[in-house]
Order: structure tokens, then sequence, then C-alpha cells
């Protein structure tokens, strides 16, 4: 009955955001529609729908291509165990993303739409969990690092359980949430290095992928503001993906890297 009732009012929250969407046509304007209400989902125009899912969902294809290569550069168990993690994250993150966004252009069943909304935010906290997966598995980062390995993914579950109960509210402690998972195994991994002898290389590469996503949430709270403002979010998910893809495989899949045996 919740999610019933919850499908329900998101259908009439989209449609006082389509009236929005008209008046802003009138005056001109058609890359994008007013800022949602409060606890309300943006309801994006056809032209930022169709970017939403261009934008990640060229990028199916290739996570495909770099699971199976990760796969393939895998010499140990531990290896192969990051690789099937890290891999299938990067394949759901797109994935899932264009699903939603497909199945919000068309317009049509808003209780899939809402359980793909709730499995597109997830996939989030699973992604960020995913990305430090490797450096906290690959790498020994002592006593801190075996403890921030677990935390990462009771913060992703506990991420992902907010989010499903507090749909579409308290959005800016979300926001609190994505950058807790995201920033303490960082510093974590840094202490670490800098206390002791471990291999440091590829650590500049995971830094610059986390300011990516970091610049990239500049954009993603602002729907109705910036034209395709969630598209560009997507590129720069995607960029910052691609450079902490590159520092994995570069520095953790080669012999001699300092990864663990």
């Amino acid at each position: 009955m919740a999610h019933t009732s919850t499908s329900s009012k998101e259908t009439r929250m989209r449609k006082n955001n389509n009236l929005d969407g008209l008046a802003w046509s009138c005056c001109g304007s058609k890359l994008m529609n007013k800022p949602a209400g409060k606890n309300m989902m943006y309801e994006p125009t056809n032209i930022e729908h169709i970017a939403n899912c261009i934008t990640h969902g060229l990028w199916i294809i290739p996570s495909c291509i770099g699971c199976l290569c990760m796969l393939h550069q895998s010499t140990t168990e531990q290896h192969k165990y990051s690789a099937i993690i890290y891999g299938l994250s990067l394949i759901c993150l797109f994935s899932v993303s264009t699903i939603f966004h497909l199945v919000a252009w068309s317009g049509k069943t808003s209780t899939l739409r809402f359980y793909l909304h709730v499995s597109d935010r997830a996939v989030i906290y699973l992604f960020i969990a995913s990305s430090y997966t490797p450096w906290l598995t690959l790498r020994d980062m002592g006593f801190l690092g075996q403890t921030m390995r677990w935390f990462i993914w009771v913060m992703a579950v506990l991420g992902i359980s907010y989010n499903y109960c507090f749909y579409e509210k308290y959005k800016k402690l979300e926001t609190f949430f994505y950058f807790v998972i995201g920033f303490l195994p960082a510093i974590s991994i840094v202490l670490t290095t800098s206390l002791s002898s471990i291999n440091t290389d590829g650590l500049s590469e995971m830094a610059l992928g986390g300011l990516i996503y970091v610049l990239g949430t500049a954009f993603f709270k602002s729907d109705g503001i910036i034209p395709c403002s969630h598209a560009i979010w997507h590129l720069f998910v995607a960029g910052g993906a691609y450079v902490h893809y590159y520092a994995v495989t570069t520095y953790l899949y080669i012999p001699n890297s300092g990864e663990t045996d």
C-alpha cells in the first residue's frame, strides 16, 4: 500500500511539473523545466531525457569490455574478486541509469519508475564502495584499511536503506551520505600511505577521479537551473569512472605494483 501511495503521489507531482514545463515553453525555453518543488522529482524536457539516456547508455558496452579485461589481467583470487566487484558495479552504474531514464522518458509505469529511481540511487552507493575495494584489497593498508573496507560497504547498505525509506526527502542529507562514503576511505588511504612505506602509485589518479565526481555534484543538484544539468553530471561520472579505472588497471593489475599476493 505504501508503494502504491508513493507512486500515485509521484504521478501527481509529474503532472504539476509538466504544467510548469508548458509555461516555460511558452516563454521560448525548451531546454529545461522549472526546478522541482520540495520533496518532488524534477521532470526533464524531451531534450534532457534524450541527453540523460545517451550520456550513460554510451558507456554500457565499454564497461562490459573493461570488466572482461580486468578478469583477463587477474593473476590471483584477490584480483578476480576485485575485478568482479568493480567491473559489475561499472556495468550496473551505466545500465541501471540508462534503463531508468528510458522508462522515465516513456512517461509510463510510474511504479516501475519509482523502483528504478531507487535502484539508480542505490547503485551510486554500491559504485563508490566498489571503487575503493581494489585499493583496500590489493594493497596492504593495515588495520585501518581492513576496517575501512568493511565500513564502506556498511555505509553503502545504510545509504541504500535511507534512500528507500526517505525517497526524495532530505536531499541535502542524501548528498552528505555520498560525501561521507566517498571521502573517508580516501582519507584513510592517504593517512596509511603517508605513515608507512606503502606504494603510493596511482593515488594521484584516484584523487583526480574523486575531484571530478565532486565537481560534478554541482550539476547533480542543478535541475531546472542549468539546462541538461543531469546529463552534464553523467559526463562527470563517466570521466571520474574512466580515471579510476585507468588507475586500477595500471597500478593494481600489473606486476610489482604493490598489490598483495
